[in-house]
């Protein structure tokens, strides 16, 4: 049986934008052509791989199991053009990341373009996700590079790496009862409204997680999507925010804002690196992995 890499490609286009129609459009290509390419993958592997109905195409659990191994063929043909071209005029190559929000407003900037000012030729894409998509991103080889929350997620395909440290802090408004203090603790802090990251937010969960714990409430006003936006917020007196200190710097000089030392010691974290388990790393995502871990 031979399988056609241009049709793993774009059965990987169907399961990522969910229609044939959509997968064409994103590989301009007429539907009726990728409609084909799906059927001639199906006869190839005697399954089917999707149940079509006059409401559409639903993925089977064949298509499910194809997935992980069709996106691991492919980024194995790619790598392999990727270290051939290096043969011929120097590393080239792309790594996939995905990093939690608190990596990077604090970390990546500055290390990224330290890794790209030295290999000019690798290009980085980079994805804002919460630490469990991460996890499971990395796991389904849709990302090469993971940077979380260390923690257990429940994923024996990955490999957790020492990175970084940070240290969350309590976010306030000049002014604020609490703001003279150095430190408080999260009770102190419980009778004011809070202004959360969204749903799935690490943060937001231990700062839950702590609350239910202590038998009290958390008083949550509003959530938002972003450290901006919650600073701003918090800058207009709409309540207190939680978020890691080399994070909240970034707006303490713009709004007028004070940042709390927590007392709680899960305000102390580690992120980690994260990468597939077992096998060799490509080239590329091997330099970007060392690179990160010497910053």
């Amino acid at each position: 049986m031979r399988l056609d890499p241009i049709s793993l490609r774009l059965f990987v286009a169907v399961m990522e934008e969910g229609t044939i129609a959509d997968a064409a459009a994103r590989e301009h290509l007429a539907a009726s052509a990728v409609s084909k390419r799906i059927s001639e993958l199906e006869g190839a592997l005697s399954a089917v791989l999707f149940a079509r109905s006059n409401k559409g195409t639903e993925p089977t659990a064949a298509a499910y199991a194809l997935l992980g191994l069709a996106r691991g063929v492919l980024n194995g043909l790619d790598d392999i053009a990727t270290q051939m071209q290096g043969y011929a005029d120097g590393l080239r190559g792309q790594v996939r990341v995905a990093a939690n929000i608190s990596a990077i407003t604090q970390f990546l900037p500055g290390e990224l373009r330290g890794f790209m000012d030295r290999y000019p030729r690798v290009q980085v894409h980079l994805q804002e996700r919460i630490s469990t998509a991460i996890a499971r991103e990395v796991a389904e080889n849709m990302a090469d590079i993971g940077i979380l929350n260390a923690g257990h997620y429940g994923e024996p395909r990955i490999a957790l790496l020492p990175y970084r440290h940070d240290e969350l802090v309590l976010v306030v408004p000049r002014g604020h009862a609490l703001a003279r203090r150095r430190r408080v603790s999260l009770r102190a802090a419980l009778p004011f409204d809070f202004v959360g990251m969204h749903p799935g937010s690490a943060i937001n969960h231990r700062i839950t997680q702590a609350t239910a714990e202590m038998g009290l409430t958390l008083k949550t006003r509003m959530q938002v999507t972003g450290y901006d936006a919650l600073c701003l917020m918090v800058a207009n007196g709409l309540g207190f925010g939680v978020l890691p200190r080399g994070s909240a710097a970034l707006y303490l000089q713009a709004l007028p804002l004070v940042a709390v030392g927590l007392e709680e010691p899960w305000a102390r974290r580690e992120l980690v690196l994260c990468v597939r388990e077992g096998g060799e790393l490509p080239p590329a995502t091997r330099l970007l992995v060392e690179h990160l871990q010497r910053s």
